[in-house]
């Protein structure tokens, strides 16, 4: 089983100690999202086929390299940077410390390792459709050689992504939309081609409807790039996780509401400051992410 951590928080930038733990345990318990029921997982090496991570800030996984090489499976990195402002993203890191840590896993981990991640794609008075193609272009090529693949998706508005930008625009003065497809299809073309000019290819994230010219379909749990760091094919069928998705087969081990990063337009956090709460609160000796009750 291909073990994703986490596309519900970011386990490496918060959670590296209990990730880490449960590797030595064997296995960690997560709660259904939906039910709520208390799910087993299964770490043990011989029951993992690798592991995709999720993260803005790969740092304190970074410095337990030797750990993650011990336990024998690859694991490839789905890395998020979008260089928007801080009224959009609290409390990420630099862009510069980002894409540093993007360079080292490509070269001490393995030239497939990281995926660029340039979503979710935010439609704002600062973020304009211009924004996009200058700051795109700018990331594109201080990437240009470490990532072949960079991800995008549109921001997806559901009720408490609409509440939190809401707030933030009041706050911070900006006014934000979410508009007509005919836009979103136009800026991907404009991505795919930037992209591909740095040797990238654009694929898009859940959303098949905006796979414009020059773009792809993501596969962000990939199974053939797991396999091509592990040096072997993996047999693991397709099953993505929602309509739209083109993954391969995976077990999630995170939690919603858990990740402190403060991202206005976050879809897995509906209030920061109850999940920095549930942060500050969490044991890494514990089975579970957060304590079941």
């Amino acid at each position: 089983m291909i073990i994703s951590a986490s596309y519900r928080t970011d386990i490496p930038a918060f959670y590296a100690e209990w990730f880490l733990r449960r590797l030595g345990a064997g296995h960690a318990v997560v709660r259904n999202p939906y039910s709520g029921k208390a799910m087993t997982v299964d770490l043990r090496r011989e029951s993992v086929t690798g592991f995709v991570f999720w993260t803005r800030n790969f740092g304190p996984l970074l410095r337990e390299l030797d750990a993650l090489r011990r336990f024998g499976r690859p694991f490839v990195v789905q890395y998020t940077v979008t260089q928007y402002p801080r009224t959009l993203e609290a409390a990420v890191i630099e862009p510069e410390k980002a894409i540093a840590q993007l360079h080292r896993l490509a070269g001490e981990v393995h030239p497939q390792c990281p995926v660029w991640r340039y979503d979710p794609v935010v439609f704002t008075s600062e973020t304009p459709f211009d924004f996009h193609l200058r700051n795109f272009e700018d990331l594109a090529a201080r990437l240009e050689g470490v990532v072949d693949e960079v991800v995008i998706s549109f921001a997806q508005i559901y009720r408490k992504t609409q509440r939190n930008m809401n707030e933030a625009a009041q706050r911070h003065g900006f006014t934000w939309e979410d508009p007509e497809d005919e836009v979103k299809l136009l800026l991907a073309e404009d991505l795919a081609a930037i992209a591909r000019a740095r040797g990238m290819q654009l694929t898009v994230c859940t959303q098949p409807r905006y796979v414009a010219s020059g773009a792809e379909e993501a596969r962000c749990i990939d199974a053939r790039r797991l396999g091509r760091i592990a040096g072997i094919p993996l047999d693991v069928p397709l099953k993505g996780n929602r309509e739209g998705c083109a993954c391969h087969e995976s077990r999630d081990i995170g939690e919603y509401d858990t990740c402190p990063h403060g991202c206005a337009y976050c879809y897995a956090v509906k209030n920061r400051v109850a999940a920095l709460a549930r942060y500050k609160a969490h044991k890494p000796d514990e089975e579970a992410l957060l304590p079941l009750i």
